[in-house]
């Protein structure tokens, strides 16, 4: 184990527990204004940010990662004011720290409160998605957890671009820039580490990304894990749905971004409708370029689509690709995503 690296995550974590003991006091009116001027620091810093995620994007592309793991990394203008909305509407949410979850009576006249209180330390693990940076170090601060972000080293450069702009709308504000840091290494020390808890300094561990990520992280770590699996998320389009509103809704949620965990990757159609609704969803997909595995019941409907398997209800794509399976009523409808869904979006 790397004996600097180890010194540097200790002091990381220090840094942290006393920016986190801060943050439990800290008006809910400081904290907006951190939002307000970090809005304003990744916008006069949008060219440093999108000069390093092109640096990441090459070497990427030298480490022959496919389009999806190339699209989940980049940013662009669009993408920097998407973030940018995202921490406005993060600041827009109620306050939770001290909110009142509820209250009883014990027989003795004693009022006991359950009230909402931060964690702490977080500490998060994320694959080379450099919005998460933004998003992470965002919410935690809303709710006056401190963080310590690692981010996977192809997006290492393009995160600690928007961590840096969000320590100086902390200093701004009067926080310690502490309250949102990110480990400068790309080693997979770091990750253990993390998740050996940094001698009693991380709260809880979250990873966010894929599978194998979620499954490492919930098999290795030595504090506790807030951890999801697998995006497989659904739609279901009902006998009396409005198809053409289906439609676009079907071909947003598949094509806008294939390769993010919320883009759905399996359609369920009410049989009632299948044969109107599903040579159109056919179509506009392919158009598209994306591949549509079908069921038995609707594989005849067009031949631009292919058979389905078992595999395919369980299986989350990442890609221009969706299955598409017909159903008796909601109910069928339900069961099926209650067997194959992941409870994730």
């Amino acid at each position: 184990m790397n004996k600097e690296l180890s010194s540097l995550l200790d002091e990381m974590g220090l840094k942290a527990k006393i920016a986190s003991s801060i943050l439990n006091t800290t008006s809910s009116d400081q904290k907006n204004k951190f939002f307000d001027l970090a809005i304003e620091s990744i916008q006069k810093d949008a060219d440093t940010i999108l000069e390093a995620n092109q640096a990441d994007i090459q070497q990427a592309k030298e480490n022959n990662k496919d389009e999806a793991f190339i699209d989940r990394l980049a940013l662009d203008n669009e993408r920097l004011h998407g973030i940018c909305d995202t921490l406005e509407a993060i600041k827009s949410f109620e306050d939770p720290v001290g909110k009142v979850l509820a209250t009883w009576d014990r027989p003795n006249g004693l009022n006991i409160s359950r009230v909402a209180t931060p964690l702490g330390v977080i500490g998060l693990i994320f694959e080379s998605r450099p919005n998460v940076a933004a998003d992470a170090g965002g919410l935690c601060l809303k709710s006056g957890n401190a963080v310590i972000l690692r981010s996977g080293k192809d997006g290492l450069r393009s995160a600690e671009a928007i961590v840096a702009s969000l320590q100086a709308a902390l200093v701004s504000a009067d926080l310690p820039k502490e309250c949102i840091q990110i480990v400068p290494s790309e080693s997979r020390d770091a990750a253990t580490l993390m998740l050996e808890g940094l001698n009693g300094s991380i709260d809880v561990i979250v990873p966010r990304g894929g599978k194998s990520l979620v499954a490492e992280v919930e098999r290795s770590a030595k504090v506790p894990v807030f951890g999801h699996l697998e995006g497989i998320c659904h739609i279901y389009i009902d006998e009396h749905a409005d198809e053409e509103k289906a439609l676009a809704v079907c071909l947003n949620a598949k094509m806008r971004r294939t390769g993010i965990c919320g883009a759905v990757e399996t359609i369920l159609v009410n049989d009632k409708i299948a044969e109107s609704f599903v040579p159109k969803i056919i179509a506009s997909l392919s158009e598209l370029n994306c591949e549509i595995r079908c069921c038995e019941k609707t594989i005849d409907f067009d031949g631009r689509s292919v058979p389905a398997t078992e595999e395919d209800w369980s299986t989350e794509y990442l890609a221009p690709i969706v299955s598409l399976k017909s159903v008796l009523n909601v109910d069928e409808a339900i069961n099926h995503i209650a067997q194959y869904g992941t409870g994730h979006t």
